[in-house]
């Protein structure tokens, strides 16, 4: 007995040994605020604590607690603890600079950190190293905090048979996590501040599976397998799941239940609420028409203004003309995942479902109407939207009651399941969203009278010898870029229906792609540029269109240079359907194969853009990777360009000797390297851009000296989403149905 009684004061000796720190009163708080000193504190725009001071205050409040709120207190919300709840409030108020509608979520710490002091106590004084119990005396270091009466209820509270049942559950539960939290006490919003902040990003957050994944990478620096598989599953599912799918990426990742409120990846103090936009009243016709004039009007100031700063490279489109809008008619056969859409009042997203490009088949025993195709209807998005061809069989009038059931929908308000990818921020196989430019009269009129053949190539080398005489220096010597566009195009945005899920169509050409199509854009595609996610597909061919429009048709480089559609070249189609892609891209390189040409493919791997630049005469492929890896890691990839690259030969007749048959040349290039997970996308418009800029078909090893970088700086990047955003907004087509 005297042996057990000697072990169990070793033990609360050996506990109250380990515990070194002294108790946190927080005196350099508190005598700053005798001095006058108030301290500031600051939140993210998801309503989190962050630095300076953010640790602070956590702390601050945690010393409050200890003070003011009994161990024994078992339910934050007990009424009886408001008086003490006040207090704390008031104590805060006095040494923080904080507003009064902070005061949920200091509360809502508070009740935390009592919670994890309680488990505090409990585990290192009441239990042994086998989590057995034991009945230790109060230790003296918190004898000013706790009563001795406090510590004796608090050590029958825990030897309560149902709470060490309840104990028993919750620490079974905890004790191997599949996936370990590894950033110690450092929570999700200062996580999220450290990376902006390491990145020189001026954006505000990052998505929820970049956040999780960063958290559970340790001191090696190397995420484990699980952990990266469950990254990519949410890359990957970012791109199928609609806006308003209320189950998290993450969450549907994990495969976890969830409850109501969670968002889960973002931390404490993040809410559903938190995270959406409040709207404010819609504004007036008079209201919109003068705020409609104004942004008009710095617009066009925006407009001078950079006209007169552009690079002689590239010439602004000043008149435009209206645009034609309908959908890509090419569905594939067989069954496909699919979007369904209705034009009146205006374009917008109202089901999901399945279209059964089938031949021959019927709808309830009856022929299809012309123009449409059969599709089964999987989720009603917008639940009261009339169907446009009501079934004479079924009882049927809205995508709602069509669910579960086979409708006939036009053909030209159909899009395959890839075409509109959620907002990520991710690289999606999406298809392009397009974008239509128009060129001004006066262009069209020099491009008129300067189309020979001859006459091309000469403004090609002149503008190459413009770039090469004062490339360099402005790489260098660049102004900083501003954020000007993107701020007018999101007010325009604003005012439109397309937050609210209405889209836009833009007419895509066939001298872009090697065929004519209409294509959407959604707020999901201006979110990914305005936050500074990761770019989707529609993103991307909205550049692509923007360099076609500005660089390539003005100077006379569309004879040098061309595009393959990334919607139809990525690696998931590669896997899936390699024919259709070789038949693409054959026929492509083959309605060129008169005259040498570089055909850019921004390639897609399903989490990852990099640039493949094909010259098929010469048999050479470029391969630029922002991630400096090569053509090896994507083994598929390679053998499909080469059969295409054979094929072609051997179509051209063109003889080549046995050891010449396999001659095709592939070249890494040392080209700038991404210093986050999320400009991919941006670096890959950037090698186009600097190629197209400086009109070479031959790539340099080691990258053009005009432009050779270790990596592109933030202006740099932001440079891409200026010119998107102000080609979106010359294109003219947001207030296409508000004018109406």
């Amino acid at each position: 007995m005297a042996d057990d009684q000697h072990e169990e004061v070793s033990k609360k000796v050996s506990a109250e040994g380990e515990i070194r720190r002294g108790i946190t009163v927080m005196r350099r708080v508190v005598q700053g605020r005798s001095r006058g000193i108030i301290l500031d504190v600051y939140w993210n725009n998801q309503g989190q604590l962050i630095e300076p001071n953010g640790h602070t205050l956590t702390s601050f409040i945690g010393a409050l607690v200890r003070n003011e709120i009994p161990i024994t207190c078992d339910d934050w919300r007990n009424k009886e603890l408001n008086e003490s709840k006040e207090k704390i409030w008031s104590e805060i108020k006095r040494c923080f600079n904080i507003e009064e509608e902070r005061r949920g979520f200091c509360m809502k710490l508070a009740g935390k950190l009592l919670r994890g002091f309680r488990t505090f106590l409990s585990s290192k004084f009441l239990k042994d190293a086998d989590g057995n119990f034991v009945d230790a005396e109060l230790p003296k270091k918190y004898e000013s905090l706790i009563s001795a009466e406090e510590w004796e209820a608090f050590k029958s509270k825990r030897q309560d048979p149902v709470f060490q049942r309840i104990s028993a559950t919750n620490r079974e539960r905890a004790s191997s996590p599949a996936y370990p939290y590894r950033k110690g006490r450092v929570g999700y919003g200062r996580l999220e501040q450290s990376m902006l902040q390491k990145e020189e990003s001026s954006e505000t957050s990052l998505p929820a599976h970049v956040l999780w994944k960063e958290a559970r990478v340790g001191k090696s620096g190397v995420p484990q397998e699980e952990v990266l598989h469950v990254y990519q599953k949410c890359e990957e599912l970012s791109q199928s799941l609609s806006p308003d799918d209320t189950k998290g990426i993450l969450s549907r990742a994990l495969d976890v239940p969830e409850y109501s409120g969670r968002v889960r990846g973002k931390g404490f103090g993040v809410t559903p609420t938190s995270l959406s936009i409040k709207k404010g009243k819609a504004p007036s016709n008079r209201e919109l028409h003068a705020r409609l004039e104004a942004m008009q009007a710095e617009l066009d100031a925006l407009r001078r203004e950079r006209e007169a700063s552009a690079s002689t490279v590239y010439r602004d489109a000043s008149d435009k003309e209206s645009i034609n809008c309908t959908f890509q008619p090419n569905i594939p056969e067989g069954i496909s995942h699919c979007q369904l859409y209705l034009s009146s009042p205006y374009y917008r997203m109202v089901g999901k479902g399945k279209v059964h490009n089938v031949s021959g088949v019927l709808l309830h025993t009856r022929e299809l109407p012309a123009g449409c195709l059969k599709v089964s209807v999987d989720i009603a998005v917008e639940p009261n939207a009339a169907l446009p061809y009501p079934s004479d069989d079924s009882d049927a009038t809205t995508v709602h009651e069509a669910v579960g059931s086979f409708v006939a929908w036009p053909t030209n308000l159909i899009c395959v399941g890839y075409e509109t990818p959620t907002k990520s921020k991710s690289k999606d196989n999406a298809i392009p969203r397009h974008t239509e430019s128009t060129v001004s009269r006066k262009e069209l009129q020099e491009n008129e009278v300067s189309n020979a053949s001859a006459q091309q190539k000469k403004e090609v080398s002149n503008a190459s010898a413009r770039v090469k005489s004062s490339g360099a220096k402005k790489t260098v010597a660049r102004k900083k870029t501003t954020t000007k566009y993107r701020s007018c195009l999101r007010t325009f945005l604003e005012m439109t229906d397309i937050p609210t899920g209405g889209v836009r169509t833009v007419h895509m050409e066939v001298g872009i792609f090697g065929f004519d199509y209409d294509q959407m854009i959604g707020n999901e595609d201006f979110m990914q540029v305005f936050s500074h996610e990761e770019i989707g597909v529609n993103v991307v061919n909205i550049y692509i269109r923007f360099l076609y429009d500005k660089l390539m048709r003005p100077n006379g480089l569309d004879v040098s240079f061309g595009f393959l559609a990334p919607a139809t070249v990525n690696l998931g189609l590669i896997l899936s359907r390699p024919g259709t892609v070789t038949e693409y891209v054959l026929r492509i390189l083959m309605d060129n194969k008169d005259a040498e040409k570089l055909f850019f493919i921004p390639f897609n791997t399903g989490g990852h853009w990099l640039l493949l630049a094909i010259n098929p005469i010469r048999e050479i492929v470029y391969y630029l990777d922002s991630l400096g890896n090569d053509w090896t890691t994507y083994p598929d990839m390679k053998v499909l360009i080469d059969t295409v690259l054979q094929a072609f030969r051997a179509q051209r007749d063109i003889q080549t000797s046995r050891r010449g048959a396999n001659s095709i040349t592939w070249i890494k290039v040392a080209c700038p390297q991404q210093r986050n997970q999320i400009d991919c996308g941006y670096f890959m418009l950037r090698f186009m851009r600097d190629t197209l800029a400086l009109g070479r078909l031959m790539i340099p090893t080691d990258y053009f000296e005009e432009f050779k970088c270790a990596f592109y700086t933030k202006d740099q990047v932001d440079e891409i989403k200026e010119e998107w955003c102000q080609f979106m907004i010359e294109l003219n087509v947001l207030f296409i149905n508000l004018c109406n």
